[in-house]
């Protein structure tokens, strides 16, 4: 359901200029901050160094008296009210130009002028106010120069240290939008401040329901998870997917860690000066995200380059000032740089190298969007929701297992897939049958060693001594707390991956290619073992679907 707008000004506003009498309602609780959160707020204060600097929001309603209803924003107000205080302490010039009424308890008011030891514990608003005193008067004494830390707090306050104002309009009943804020309905982040700050300019023209309306379109597309996978490489969804068009907008933060409300306070001159212009810029970015949604090449290149780590960011400015061929081929040229690999570079490419899992990645991504006259695409949702990792094909032994039930279940997956092995006959069949049930009635390292390298060497025949480590006995695969499959024979592994197939798992198109055969000529076919053909096969095709992205050979 849409957020209702509640905002009639929406501002910045130096915590020095903050003036006024603020009513604090009796559906409030009283003041309820511990030293952890005046300890935050003063720390977070000092170390901005007179930077640019944000507090969260203060809500506010003008009543009827012209007071403040302080909707939003009690603890950290009454904070500031009693570091400004005890700022007087050491210079007596600084002033406070807000006071602060509590409906509950009036005598608040006078107790915040003068917080005393005897009177804290008088009821609990008074216990943590007093507390809170306590906690800035300590840690003012433990800076080196306590005055001139005061006289430096006081300078950030003025000059520097920002809260936004966000004040509702009168018809907004109060403890309902109180509640909210308090829920979490109404988050006041940085996209929140931006669309309340576009309808109540965009409310001039009466343009602020049409723009409502765009801005859930384009909230509702980005919230579709294959489109938010391709263009963020997340799974998980966020409070407000239209803050990756903003932050984009707003550009990157020169500081960091990233200040609070940087977009806000980026777009915040852009928008008085004109709204409807940065909301077109959001149209055409939201725009520019779909089409490449829609292209099937844009869509996997892309999708490939941000599931590499690449920003959202960067390609905007890839795809600016080009044609749609000009930037088809920097995406291609980017995809280059990426891997900086030969084809002879790919094939000495070894388990442990972190390209080899970007080429296996490449090569799925590549195999589905040559698909022409398929819709399917690779899913970049499915690959940014698991845990993935470089498996080989054919294991033999390539991790020890050291565990009883690492042996069991390892000695429990080869007795099955003996059954299908046309290799042996049913005699041999039988005694190994045989003497790995006995193994597992009294499972050891002495019981369980033999039978691995036996099996080892019955499942391995046709690929017996080859290098397990190379990228032709590698394969993308979803991780799984299972050492035993994953040090286990080709077989082992073929069976489960086509049970996995009919129980509608995800699995890469490449890795399903690799144990049907796919790659493996016919005259090479041996279903049952991943042997020097297959391999071959393999790595050609993986040098063949990534080949436009591979540099040119360094000439003899």
């Amino acid at each position: 359901m849409e957020r209702e707008t509640v905002t009639t000004d929406l501002r910045p506003e130096l915590v020095g200029n903050i003036a006024g009498e603020f009513f604090v309602p009796s559906y409030q609780r009283g003041y309820r901050w511990g030293s952890d959160e005046v300890t935050r707020l003063l720390d977070d204060i000092h170390e901005s160094a007179g930077n640019k600097y944000f507090l969260q929001p203060v809500v506010v309603k003008r009543r009827d008296d012209e007071k403040w209803e302080l909707i939003d924003g009690q603890q950290r107000l009454t904070t500031l009210s009693l570091i400004l205080r005890y700022i007087r302490h050491h210079l007596p010039t600084a002033s406070l130009k807000y006071s602060l009424e509590y409906e509950t308890r009036a005598a608040s008011a006078e107790y915040l002028q003068n917080p005393t030891s005897e009177d804290s514990q008088s009821n609990i608003d008074f216990f943590h106010i007093f507390g809170a005193f306590e906690c800035i008067r300590k840690w003012f004494e433990e800076q080196d120069n306590t005055t001139l830390a005061a006289i430096n707090f006081y300078k950030y306050l003025s000059e520097s240290v920002y809260v936004i104002w966000y004040e509702a309009p009168p018809e907004v009943e109060s403890t309902t939008l109180f509640t909210r804020l308090n829920i979490g309905r109404i988050p006041l982040t940085d996209a929140e401040l931006v669309k309340a700050l576009i309808l109540t300019r965009s409310r001039q023209v009466k343009r602020d329901r049409e723009i409502a309306a765009q801005w859930d379109i384009i909230e509702r597309d980005l919230r579709i998870p294959e489109v938010w996978a391709f263009v963020t490489g997340k799974s998980a969804p966020e409070a407000t997917h239209i803050t990756l068009l903003l932050d984009t907008l707003a550009g990157r933060p020169q500081t960091y860690p990233r200040p609070m409300f940087h977009t806000f306070e980026t777009l915040r001159p852009q928008i008085e000066k004109s709204s409807e212009n940065l909301w077109n810029q959001v149209i055409d970015l939201h725009s520019l995200v779909m089409g490449w949604y829609d292209n099937r090449d844009l869509f996997h290149k892309i999708g490939y380059l941000i599931a590499r780590g690449q920003r959202f960011d960067g390609l905007v400015a890839l795809s600016n000032d080009c044609t749609k061929h000009e930037f088809d081929a920097r995406l291609d040229a980017r995809i280059r740089n990426d891997l900086n690999l030969s084809p002879s570079d790919v094939a000495e490419l070894r388990y442990g190298n972190w390209r080899a899992e970007a080429v296996l990645l490449l090569m799925n991504v590549e195999t589905v969007r040559r698909m022409k006259l398929s819709s399917e695409r690779f899913s970049f949702k499915e690959h940014a929701t698991r845990k993935w990792s470089i498996e080989h094909i054919h294991a033999q032994n390539a991790e020890p297992l050291n565990r009883a039930a690492q042996w069991e279940e390892w000695l429990r997956l080869h007795r099955n897939a003996l059954a299908g092995l046309p290799t042996i006959d049913d005699s041999q069949r039988a005694d190994l049958t045989r003497r790995i049930n006995g193994a597992l009635d009294d499972i050891s390292a002495e019981t369980f060693q033999p039978l691995e390298q036996e099996l080892s060497s019955v499942f391995s025949r046709a690929g017996e001594g080859a290098d397990i480590d190379t990228i032709s006995n590698l394969a993308l695969l979803s991780s799984e707390d299972n050492s035993a499959l994953s040090n286990s024979a080709f077989e082992v592994k073929r069976r489960s991956i086509l049970e996995r197939d009919r129980e509608g798992s995800y699995i890469p198109v490449c890795t399903r290619n690799v144990f049907l055969k796919y790659y493996t000529d016919a005259e090479g076919q041996q279903v049952h073992f991943w042997g020097e053909r297959d391999r071959a096969g393999y790595l050609a095709a993986m040098q063949s679907y990534i080949a436009p992205y591979l540099l040119e050979e360094d000439a003899p």
